[in-house]
């Protein structure tokens, strides 16, 4: 498979009145076409400023990006804003968190759903409105004709979330990213969500990126994982192979915090003690060293790069879980 969108030494900082805040911390990544690729980390740990870094869509004075962003083979760090916004909805798209939010609540499904098609692809009112019930169709939702005359408000949030994935979708982008897609969803409706991301993903033949804080959400629709802690990437491996050898005691903390079915009712759920460092502050060492079990002298003074082992398994510690320390 060819390589779709490629980040090098990509690095994201924001001005703040405490300085300098460093929000993505020199990652290189890579997604092929067709790839599925699950990026985990608490909030804080800089997933969704990677993604929509990668889309361009942070365009605050305060934030500033380096590093190179090539996506379909075009550098996207060089081009003009023009030709990055010719990229969003025929070669890029997200799924924003809160569909209640990205949704505009005073407008009608059809509506926000038919402008996309008649701006991106200029189709007509009436072609537009086909594509609309066929795009309504494509995500399961009942009665397609009279979801398009709804506002969002009255619409579920399962159905909200199924409008935004249309939406997304509308100008069959070549990759899709997802950003905690399932959010406020109950736990039947957040399956139902992520298994029609996975088909519609395969039918239509596209690249995904799931932004999750829930290692569970991308175990079983993801063929890549990318673990982020304090803007850097720790662990990177295919999907199998990183639940079967986790490498980075951070990973291992996240594991750990999956709720079981196999845990008593009356236990308490592990939690990884102490915070994320601050993010305006370099400090010396391992980020993750003041809340790591294993922590030892090295980790605290020097910083670990990010090693790659023979089957492509990359993890960012001194001294790795599964290896003789």
């Amino acid at each position: 498979m060819s390589s779709l969108l490629s980040l090098s030494n990509l690095r994201i900082t924001f001005d703040t009145p405490r300085g300098q805040l460093a929000a993505v911390r020199g990652v290189d990544l890579e997604i092929l076409a067709g790839e599925s690729l699950g990026v985990v980390g608490e909030s804080g740990s800089g997933k969704t400023v990677l993604s929509r870094a990668s889309m361009g869509l942070l365009t605050m004075s305060t934030a500033h990006r380096s590093g190179t962003v090539v996506f379909d083979g075009q550098d996207l760090s060089t081009a003009s804003r023009e030709a990055v916004r010719d990229t969003w909805g025929t070669g890029m798209a997200m799924i924003f968190q809160d569909p209640m939010t990205a949704l505009n609540p005073v407008r009608r499904i059809g509506s926000q759903l038919a402008e996309g098609l008649r701006v991106r692809l200029g189709m007509s009112k009436k072609e537009a409105k086909k594509r609309s019930i066929e795009l309504l169709q494509l995500v399961r939702i009942p009665d397609p004709e009279k979801a398009l005359r709804k506002f969002p408000n009255q619409l579920s949030g399962g159905m909200r979330q199924r409008v935004m994935i249309a939406i997304a979708l509308a100008c069959n982008p070549k990759l899709l990213f997802a950003d905690e897609p399932t959010t406020a969803l109950d736990v039947t409706v957040q399956a139902q969500i992520l298994q029609l991301l996975s088909d519609l993903r395969k039918e239509l033949h596209m690249s995904m990126v799931l932004v999750t804080h829930d290692l569970g959400v991308v175990a079983g629709h993801t063929d890549k994982i990318a673990v982020m802690y304090a803007g850097e990437v720790v662990e990177y491996a295919e999907t199998k192979e990183l639940f079967t050898n986790v490498r980075m005691p951070y990973t291992e903390a996240l594991l750990n915090s999956i709720p079981r079915l196999d845990q008593k009712s009356s236990g308490r759920m592990a939690v990884i003690e102490g915070r994320l460092p601050d993010p305006t502050q370099q400090e010396p060492g391992c980020a993750f060293a003041s809340r790591c079990p294993y922590v030892q002298e090295k980790c605290q003074v020097e910083h670990p790069e990010l090693q790659k082992a023979d089957n492509g398994h990359e993890f960012r510690c001194h001294f790795p879980l599964g290896v003789a320390r």
